[in-house]
């Protein structure tokens, strides 16, 4: 039996709705929704520069900060790229398949960003981390590895390149930008994180493919 290809198909189509509904509550609530559902820090002596307590890490966040963004460009680039690689790799993988696999990485980015702002806390600088770019990335990666002669044209420079060369200078100025400290407020390794764990999942997949 031949699937037939969707242009939204339906893990995807869900991610999109519930990502914008929650930006929607953002505006509504405020602090008390990223009070509660963005990333925070392992609780650090950073924390007593503050005269109130930051809010405490919970185990539900690892996966909650992915569908809270901090400003409306922040929900339509990651929101894009969801749909652009999402929907070809849903197609591919199947809905069952491609929902592991995006919160695989979503949880993945958001323990390596845990350790690197848990780690900047005892330095002072306690911040939440939000934004489904963790899950993006695995997808970025995904794509580039499922279709590595697939051309992309760039924003700036325009220029098309394969999709395998997309990744791996995308991936090179993520880990330049993370360890220089360029693009501050940006969660570099949470990116690189959802692409690293992408990158183990689909190994994985290769030896034992999913039912």
């Amino acid at each position: 039996m031949v699937r037939r290809y969707s242009l939204l198909p339906p893990v995807v189509r869900a991610l999109l709705v519930v990502n914008i509904a929650m930006f929607v509550l953002e505006i509504a609530m405020g602090g008390p929704l990223i009070y509660a559902l963005a990333l925070w820090p392992l609780e650090s002596p950073g924390s007593i520069i503050f005269m109130q307590a930051p809010p405490p890490f919970e185990i539900w966040q690892l996966v909650s900060y992915s569908f809270l963004h901090g400003s409306v460009l922040h929900l339509l680039l990651n929101m894009y790229a969801l749909w652009m690689f999402g929907t070809r790799m849903e197609n591919v993988w199947g809905s069952r398949s491609f929902t592991f696999y995006y919160f695989f990485c979503v949880v993945g980015a958001g323990l390596v960003q845990l350790y690197v702002a848990t780690e900047a806390a005892y330095e002072g600088g306690i911040y939440p981390t939000v934004g489904a770019s963790g899950g993006v990335f695995g997808l970025l990666l995904g794509f580039g590895l499922t279709f590595p002669n697939e051309r992309l044209l760039l924003i700036f420079p325009p220029v098309a390149l394969p999709a395998k060369w997309f990744v791996l200078i995308y991936g090179g100025i993520e880990l330049w930008a993370g360890v220089s400290g360029t693009q501050a407020g940006v969660a570099h390794f949470a990116h690189l994180g959802g692409m690293l764990f992408g990158f183990l999942l689909l190994m994985y997949w290769r030896r034992h493919p999913p039912g």
